[in-house]
């Protein structure tokens, strides 16, 4: 889909001069052939007093200068690197500094030519083809299907859904998915659980919830829908034959929870996972896939060490089905079936991945809880066993959120039993401040949420701030057709019109540096993509929104600057097609969050 991909943009354009600086160089024989050009970058500047983009070019290729010329030094190669970008006619300045890196200052042509390319592209400005179509495998949120969704799994659910998007749109084929964990002993406490309420709905007394089984009242609906199906009939049974009908209508009625959970923050998934699947139906693929690791010498019986530390009750000096988890970097190897002869957890999940693989995936991304950091190594090491190292496992670890309201902890929920649910935090603030501030902050570092900041009507809100930002700049487009009447409120047709504006009397520094701004977007998201990071986005998005309204406030300051100019429509033009940048670029930025742009803020 090469026509939905923008064109080159002014980092990567300028990174491709550079290159070809280089590759000169190779010609000259200051270079040897065949040197690796893909660790050089071109990048903004540490300080915006240095310039507009910098490059380690020469700190990079020092080396292979040396194996040319032994007595070559890293800034004896800038400057002849920086001597070669002289020459470029978008170059104003080539400077050398410290031990060889190069900071360039371009001429404002490439500036104003940037922001036609933005008003060229309209929607495809941003986009990027590094994905190449490439499938990825994005597993998130995964929660147990034992309860309502809770906060700390709303930043998981945020973040992946995030994820997906933006490599989504840098040209990745993105598969959304989720795990079902439906096979394991915790839904039998559900269904435990919920045939407690069965009986409470048939008019029983069932005092308060015994110690090991789940408290909330999500249950009652459980309970009275076994009730309208079967009656009294599940009482006359023992446990073995009412447990499975139970624990099936559980997890439907908790998974629908979950799927309307996660709709209330726009998030829906492409694949659903049964872990039960894994096990019924016509093949056991866990034993299929046990075997296929015995086959490869990766699996034998053996006895493991007791655990280094505190000792663990449940440890068992016995001969157990082994996992070779230490020939691939993990730290001891790891069982795969328990005493009494089921699963492990692990050896599932090694069976989940591997029909991830068997789905054609060889880049797999999941997103973890704070408290699976541990589980890290083992399934990165078993991935490399089933894959025979043909894909790779990056898992994301999403830290704990602390709610709080006016700085102090929020209290527990009645209707879960112990937590704040995340249709609660929605149902208050909103998904918009939700998916924003889930997200404006690393996915690995602890998050405050303070409910009543995140609703805030000020600078220090950051959703606020960026929304009002998109909506200031409509507002401003209202404005603007007391001079120019013709200003058509439909998007594309005003982009026709403002295709036509002499930006070239875009010319004060304030202007031009809004502009830069504007032009970090494509590179933004091409990095956050290659590194997993949405929140890159967020804080890119703050950061312009922030720069659009200083830039507002200076117009009431010095007139000559303010987008609207009455006896001057030339460059009110001009200055709202640079208006339509700054709404366009947080329009699309925003939407890869997953968060509304408003026209108008009330």
């Amino acid at each position: 889909m090469a026509d939905s991909v923008s064109s080159p943009h002014p980092f990567a354009n300028m990174l491709a001069r550079v290159q070809g600086v280089c590759r000169q160089l190779v010609a000259e024989g200051v270079l040897p052939a065949g040197v690796d050009l893909s660790r050089v970058v071109v990048e903004p500047p540490r300080e915006a007093s240095h310039g507009d983009m910098a490059t380690n070019a020469a700190m990079v290729l020092a080396k292979e200068a040396q194996s040319v010329n032994p007595k070559a030094k890293p800034r004896d190669l800038a400057e002849r690197i920086a001597e070669g970008l002289r020459a470029d006619p978008l170059v104003a300045a080539a400077d050398v500094a410290g031990p060889g890196f190069i900071n360039l200052t371009l001429k404002a042509d490439i500036w104003i030519d940037a922001l036609r390319s933005m008003l060229d592209q309209g929607d495809r400005y941003g986009r990027s083809a590094i994905g190449g179509g490439e499938k990825v495998n994005v597993e998130y949120v995964s929660a147990n299907p034992t309860g309502p969704m809770h906060v700390g799994h709303c930043r998981g659910a945020v973040f992946g859904d995030a994820l997906a998007s933006l490599l989504g749109f840098a040209g990745y084929d993105v598969t959304r998915e989720y795990y079902i964990n439906d096979a394991g002993a915790q839904v039998d406490v559900l269904a435990r659980s919920a045939f407690l309420r069965y009986r409470e709905a048939l008019g029983e007394t069932i005092g308060e919830i015994p110690e090991g089984l789940y408290p909330g009242d999500y249950l009652k609906p459980v309970g009275e829908a076994l009730v309208a199906a079967h009656g009294d009939g599940l009482l006359r049974l023992d446990e073995a034959a009412w447990l499975p009908p139970v624990r099936r209508t559980a997890i439907s009625m908790m998974m629908e929870a979950i799927r309307g959970d996660l709709a209330a923050l726009n998030i829906q998934h492409d694949v659903f996972f049964s872990e039960r699947s894994l096990i019924e139906g016509d093949s056991d693929r866990v034993a299929a896939t046990i075997d296929f690791l015995r086959a490869k010498g990766d699996v034998y019986e053996g006895r493991l060490p007791p655990p280094k530390g505190a000792p663990v009750e449940d440890y068992e000096d016995r001969e157990q089905t082994l996992f070779r988890a230490t020939s691939y970097g993990d730290d001891v190897d790891r069982p795969l079936l328990k005493s009494d002869g089921s699963y492990t957890y692990f050896a599932s999940d090694i069976a989940y991945h591997k029909t991830k693989y068997d789905r054609g995936f060889r880049d797999l991304v999941d997103v973890w809880g704070a408290d699976h950091g541990g589980y890290i190594k083992r399934m990165q090491a078993a991935i490399k066993a089933v894959t025979e190292d043909n894909a790779a496992l990056d898992v994301k670890i999403v830290q704990l959120v602390k709610l709080l309201r006016n700085g102090e902890p929020v209290k527990m929920s009645k209707r879960s039993g112990d937590f704040v649910t995340l249709r609660e935090v929605v149902d208050e603030v909103g998904c918009d401040a939700v998916r924003f501030m889930m997200l404006f902050r690393k996915n690995d570092a602890v998050l405050d949420f303070d409910l009543a900041k995140v609703i805030e009507q000020s600078k220090d809100n950051p959703v606020f701030y960026v929304q009002y930002g998109h909506a200031r700049g409509h507002s401003i487009f209202r404005n603007a057709r007391e001079v120019i009447a013709d200003l058509p409120e439909d998007r594309e047709q005003r982009l026709q019109l403002l295709r036509t504006a002499r930006l070239e009397r875009l010319s004060d520094p304030v202007e031009l540096d809004l502009i830069r701004r504007l032009a970090l977007y494509p590179r933004v998201l091409e990095a956050a993509a290659l590194a997993y990071e949405p929140h890159r986005v967020a804080f890119y998005l703050y950061d312009l929104a922030s720069e659009f309204h200083a830039l507002w406030t200076k117009g009431r300051d010095a007139p000559h600057l303010r987008f609207i100019i009455n006896n001057d429509a030339e460059i009110t033009l001009s200055r709202l097609a640079l208006v339509q940048g700054v709404v366009s670029v947080l329009a699309s930025g925003l939407a890869v969050l997953g968060v509304s742009a408003p026209n108008e803020m009330r």
